[in-house]
């Protein structure tokens, strides 16, 4: 049978008998911090078995990717040695949440091994909990086991328990003897490849309480692994796991690339071995959003491809295989796992550019460690010193673990102590530095049992109670001061307290996230607990934050489309002046991308997209909206998520404008790397573009002809800026054009209105864009309010305007006299202006009486 007819069968196997297949977790676990990677085919049901989730059916099956290259489960060092150890590998599992229970899962595996794959009965031994005598004897009733082939064994091996507390239960264990003359009784679990462990039956039945003592769990749970690799080995009757047709394709690529033949030396085919397992798994961690990286699972992952270009060399490679190879992998695996297929080029391009920089930096490293393994070897020294470690890795960046294994080639160790000391001073260093820059931090503010409202979505001034005051730091029972989160920096405004202004610099939660305290500038005075203050932000200064904040949520999107969906945040910071955004991706963005990311985010702040904001919304119909995530994150039961249309729909508990055109315009202004893998990109919006340009101008002012230029370009800008503001209010026009009342005994209908506008300029454009909707029969008198006096037009419909009888310039003389003041224009539009703005509403309401005079 093939790998790929081995792992169907079983599928179907189980299929058969009501397990529905899933489909494989991704190898990064999502919201379990307490895993680098998915390292058991259970992760993903760990919510049901904790009693915290339910799944829509009862009976399970998969096979599911597995990485094990950390903590306990560490294989790494292993791999390639010997012919059963792997960095990932494929787990085989079935489960029942509450159904069936030691009898079916026992004669099920039994069926499966050997009436459907047929393995010969002799060489297979189950073993069971010592005390466990329920599976001990299903053993013998429901199969036809050699009796003398169950063995019972300690804790150690058949017992499972997920953590020091929680589920747990014992397990059962199937071996197959691999020995010439099946002698290996004495060899199950006993750590040798004679007799290996190939499916290992969980039956979780209990739970470890804190004092350590067991008590039952009300419903019993089924929870099976088997080694996909191992069982291969096995059916296809081969020595080794590597012999199989899943490794097979990859060793003969090598030996096509390299001249070299397996099989005809230990140290070039445990080259091909390691190279051959390390490729999968670089290929499905990137493909389920990892990278390599410098600290957790990336440095993993990044020491994981060190190793195998390490290797490489024994074979010759020089150039760059391992991406080549990871082309292989989404060939082969991509039929079970499509991502794979989804994301080649991808992980072509993220495992090719870290071996380029890696292989550089293992020419000049072997050449310095050569120069130093020489100067030891001549002095008899048996080990290399610390400091000549360290320099290789702090300035060359040669990784410690790569010189070890160096040295010990060399029949050298390292002076891992005084590397050790090193390493801790210069993290010392790093935080002196650090902590040199941060501000003091308040005193008891750690411990704030007090709760806070935030009411700044909708206010940007609120009345609140002082529930705790101390010096310079308040806080509110509610504000609508935004304290610094997810990037976000705070608002800063005014408190009024018992008739007292104070200055609010910084805004942050405390307790725990649940109390807003406000810094404020205060000299002495003593605020009481329980006085009232009405809080003040700078408006002006949010709507710079909101604006930035909803183009940074814009270009993720476009990044993500332009760039690919590899791409996610890394790091944000969102102020009043500028946005910076930092993001995973392998390579320089080229001019043509940057200028397309920016052409694109200003296409969607053309299109004016209404924001829909969802608050406090539970997790799972945030899915369902398809919110992006990422792997890794950590999400709570509830939460908020910003939605600009099918184009960026994002978890954010930030503030926002609620219309794109009100950002205005979008420059990006540098883009670069800040370390390997992760890139930053710094942008502007808004009258952040216009100081932009200023700052441009400001740099060369001999650039006459360049000057003037970007003088134009700035006044075209301010005019797409008006555009654009206009157009979020084309609604407007339509309400206020269907609001049109006929007015008695005449073919007219009169629309009178009070409308908001900064300037003439805007409320100028706005009386155009409704005239240029408004057909026939209608008489509109608009009155707006600005610069500490009223303005006032008149539009008259063409028809209308064509009998003279209604006049635009007549109409708005009159209404104006009533504002204190005088106007005229056109018959079919006209201006006027008035010193009494408290009299505009007594004006509009006098029109249709005017339009009837004018009638006769």
């Amino acid at each position: 049978m093939t790998s790929n007819e081995i792992r169907q069968s079983f599928l179907d196997f189980f299929r058969d008998r009501g397990h529905t297949i899933v489909p494989s977790a991704p190898v990064i676990p999502h919201g379990d911090k307490t895993l680098l990677f998915t390292n058991a085919g259970m992760n993903q049901f760990k919510d049901v078995f904790l009693g915290e989730g339910t799944r829509p059916y009862s009976r399970a099956a998969d096979t599911q990717k597995c990485i094990r290259v950390s903590g306990k489960h560490n294989d790494l060092e292993e791999v390639g040695r010997d012919t059963y150890h792997h960095t990932l590998f494929e787990m085989l599992g079935n489960w029942s949440f509450g159904d069936y229970y030691k009898k079916e899962a026992i004669a099920w595996a039994w069926e499966l091994l050997t009436k459907v794959w047929g393995l010969d009965k002799s060489r297979l031994y189950a073993t069971v909990f010592e005390s466990d005598d329920e599976a001990a004897g299903f053993w013998e009733s429901v199969t036809d086991i050699d009796p003398t082939h169950i063995q019972r064994h300690g804790a150690k091996d058949n017992f499972w328990e997920m953590g020091e507390t929680g589920p747990c239960g014992p397990c059962s264990e199937i071996h197959y003897d691999k020995t010439t003359d099946k002698s290996g009784a004495s060899l199950v679990n006993a750590s040798s490849p004679e007799v290996i462990e190939i499916w290992n039956l969980v039956f979780i039945q209990h739970n470890r309480n804190a004092d350590g003592t067991l008590s039952d769990l009300p419903a019993k749970h089924v929870d099976t692994g088997m080694g996909f690799e191992r069982v291969c080995a096995v059916l296809q009757e081969k020595a080794s796991n590597y012999d199989t047709d899943v490794f097979m394709p990859y060793i003969k690529v090598m030996e096509l690339k390299s001249g070299i033949s397996y099989g005809a030396n230990e140290e070039t085919d445990t080259a091909m071995r390691v190279i051959a397992d390390h490729v999968r798994t670089l290929s499905c961690a990137i493909a389920d959003g990892a990278l390599p990286g410098n600290e957790g699972r990336g440095y993993v992952l990044r020491r994981v491809l060190r190793r195998a270009a390490r290797y490489g060399r024994k074979l010759g490679f020089k150039e760059p295989i391992i991406c080549e190879l990871s082309n292989v992998v989404s060939q082969i695996m991509g039929q079970i796992f499509p991502e794979l297929k989804e994301r080649r080029e991808h992980i072509y391009k993220v495992i090719k550019g870290e071996e380029e920089s890696f292989n550089a930096t293992l020419d000049r490293g072997l050449a310095l460690f050569d120069e130093i393994a020489g100067r030891e070897r001549e002095s008899e020294s048996p080990f290399i010193a610390g400091d000549e470690a360290f320099k290789l890795y702090d300035t060359f960046g040669f990784p410690i673990d790569l010189t070890q294994v160096l040295a010990q080639e060399r029949g050298l160790s390292v002076d891992m102590s005084r590397y050790s000391e090193l390493l801790t001073e210069q993290k010392n260093r790093s935080k002196s530095v650090h902590a040199s820059k941060k501000h003091k931090e308040l005193a008891n503010t750690e411990l704030v049992d007090v709760e806070s409202t935030f009411t700044g979505y909708e206010n940007l001034e609120d009345a609140g109670s002082v529930l705790l005051a101390d010096e310079n730091m308040v806080v509110l029972d509610r504000t609508p001061f935004y304290a610094e989160s997810g990037g976000q920096i705070s608002d800063t405004g005014m408190l009024m307290i018992d008739g007292n202004p104070y200055h609010v610099t910084e805004v942050r939660k405390l307790g725990g996230g649940v109390a807003i305290a406000h810094i404020i500038e205060n000299e002495g005075t003593i605020i009481t607990d329980g006085a009232r203050a009405i809080a003040t932000v700078d408006k002006t200064r949010r709507f710079d934050i909101m604006r930035n904040h909803t183009a940074t949520h814009l270009m993720h999107s476009a990044l993500r489309k332009i760039l690919g969906e590899h791409v996610h945040q890394s790091g944000s910071l969102v102020t009043d002046d500028r946005l910076r955004f930092d993001f995973a991706h392998y390579q320089k963005v080229s001019t043509e991308d940057i200028h397309n990311i920016e052409e694109l985010v200003n296409e969607k702040i053309r299109e004016a997209i209404a924001l829909q904001h969802h608050r406090n919304i539970p997790f799972d119909e945030a899915k369902k909206m398809g919110a992006l995530m990422f792997f890794g994150d950590k999400y709570g039961a509830f939460v908020n998520v910003v939605d600009f249309g099918p184009f960026s729909r994002e978890f954010c508990g930030g503030t926002h404008v609620q219309n794109t055109s009100e950002i205005g315009l979008f420059k990006l202004v540098t883009e670069g790397s800040i370390a390997s893998g992760t890139r930053r990109i710094e942008a502007v919006t808004g009258r952040g573009v216009e100081k932009w340009i200023n700052d441009q101008l400001s740099k060369n002012e001999e650039l006459t002809k360049g000057y003037e230029k970007l003088e134009d370009e700035k006044r075209k800008l301010e005019k797409e800026i008006a555009k654009l503001k206009l157009s979020s209010r084309k609604s407007e026009v339509d309400a206020i054009i269907q609001s049109a009342l006929p007015l008695d005994g005449t073919k007219l209908s009169i629309i009178s209105k009070e409308v908001a506008a900064s300037d003439g300029e805007e409320f100028k454009s706005f009386a155009e864009m409704l005239q240029s909707g408004l057909g026939n029969g209608k008489v509109v008198v608009l009155g707006a309010k600005f610069e500490g006096s009223a303005s006032l037009i008149a539009i008259v419909s063409d028809d209308i305007a064509k009998e003279k009888k209604v006049m635009a310039g007549k109409l708005v003389g009159t209404v104006a006299e009533i504002i204190g003041g005088k106007g005229g224009g056109r018959p079919s539009f006209a201006q006027a202006g008035g010193k009494h703005p408290e009299k505009l509403k007594d004006a509009l309401m006098k029109v249709p009486e005017m339009v009837k005079v004018m009638l006769g």
